[in-house]
């Protein structure tokens, strides 16, 4: 009769319930289970042969062998990793490195034999001294503990820097220095500290900026290589390197008062560019104009005394006719720059006066203008002398003389 039964027993055989005083025995435990993995995967059932110990042990070993391939085989496939672009895989077996795997489809050894570290080596990391952004590109606020720094000159400065690096060697990284962007913010700050107080404080300021970042990126980055820590300085920027706040005015001011005398000194340089050239300019057209009128004048010279050699060989070969011409070409060129010639008649007292420039301005009134000539009479010069017939002077001499005796 079952126990559970009208009017049968009321034991449990399953519980351990009713009149069983001591702990359950331990081979009918593991009889249990095998029965229920025999129901389970279709193996003989208890009830149908009246008792469990019929279970087919071959059966049971059977199904026990798929649980355990199915166990190994989706712990294996657990090992297949996939490592991305830009990242290096390094594995460890029991935490010793075995190799780095690059990017592509990889498998290893699951857990916990083998291990696997993704690292990112094209990743732009940063750190920050004398500032923190707060995850923008503006800064927004400064730590004084960090930025302010005692220059050469004993004077105190406000520097922020930025760094920027990536990871050349992914074992390194990870294996060589416990917290490498702690190390590499406590180098940059020793390496700055030493570099600016090393340096004068207008040096910092204007124009050693460029040759501070310099050196403290070499630095750096040759501290951290001799801690073998796979990071590569990739740039260094100076974000800002000013005075402290206290004295931020008059050192203001002394910046204006500064560049009015670079201002000064630019304007001063630029007139002296404009006068210079021209001055020399002027200078060289001086003495140009030197050379050519000394040349004029010698070459008039020697002109001179050849004309005169010349006249005096012709004045030894004809004395009286040499003379003669000299006088008429004198007297030429003496009337030929007046319009005025007075006549002084023989024989008589009174001196005639001919009016050329009056006479060539009513013959050149009396003459018609033609369209056709290709010069004026206006054009002419009145400076000409103009010959007067022997006649002509004769018959106004009398004239003059006749208006006297009346």
């Amino acid at each position: 009769m079952s126990w559970n039964e009208p009017g049968g027993d009321k034991k449990d055989p399953w519980s351990g319930r009713g009149d069983q005083k001591g702990p359950p025995d331990l081979d009918e435990a593991i009889r249990s289970l095998q029965e229920k993995l025999g129901k389970f995967f279709g193996g003989g059932n208890g009830d149908n042969e009246g008792s469990p110990r019929n279970f087919s042990s071959g059966a049971s070993m059977k199904s026990l062998g798929f649980l355990v391939g199915g166990a190994v085989l989706l712990w294996g496939l657990s090992g297949f990793y996939i490592v991305d672009e830009g990242n290096h895989g390094v594995e460890t077996r029991f935490g010793k490195y075995i190799g780095t795997t690059q990017s592509g489809l990889n498998w290893h050894l699951p857990t916990p034999i083998e291990r696997v570290d993704i690292v990112n080596v094209k990743q732009q990391r940063f750190i920050e001294v004398g500032y923190r952004s707060g995850g923008s590109e503006q800064v927004t606020g400064s730590v004084p503990k960090e930025a302010l720094m005692l220059t050469k000159d004993e004077n105190y400065v406000d520097v922020r820097l930025a760094i920027q690096y990536q990871v050349k060697d992914a074992k390194q990284f990870i294996f060589n220095v416990v917290n490498p962007a702690l190390t590499l913010k406590q180098v940059t700050e020793s390496a700055l500290r030493g570099v600016v107080g090393s340096s004068a404080m207008d040096f910092v300021l204007t124009q050693g900026r460029s040759e501070i970042v310099t050196l403290i990126k070499k630095e750096i980055q040759d501290v951290m290589d001799s801690y073998q820590s796979g990071i590569q300085i990739t740039s260094v920027n100076l974000q800002d390197a000013q005075p402290p706040e206290q004295v931020q005015n008059s050192f203001e001011d002394a910046i204006k008062a500064r560049e009015d005398e670079q201002r000064l000194i630019n304007e001063a340089e630029a007139y002296s560019n404009d006068v210079v050239p021209k001055a020399r300019g002027a200078a060289a057209r001086k003495i140009q104009e030197a050379e050519g009128y000394k040349e004029q004048v010698i070459a008039q010279a020697e002109g001179e005394t050849n004309r005169f050699t010349k006249l005096l060989t012709e004045y030894t070969k004809a004395p009286d006719v040499t003379r003669k011409r000299l006088y008429i070409e004198s007297m030429e060129a003496v009337l030929t720059e007046t319009s005025k010639v007075l006549v002084d008649v023989k024989g008589g007292n009174n001196i005639l006066y001919l009016p050329l420039d009056k006479m060539l301005q009513q013959q050149a009134s009396s003459q018609p203008l033609t369209t056709n000539s290709p010069t004026s009479t206006a054009d002419q010069p009145q400076s000409q002398p103009t010959a007067v017939p022997e006649s002509t002077v004769e018959r106004n001499s009398i004239r003059s003389r006749d208006a006297r005796g009346r």
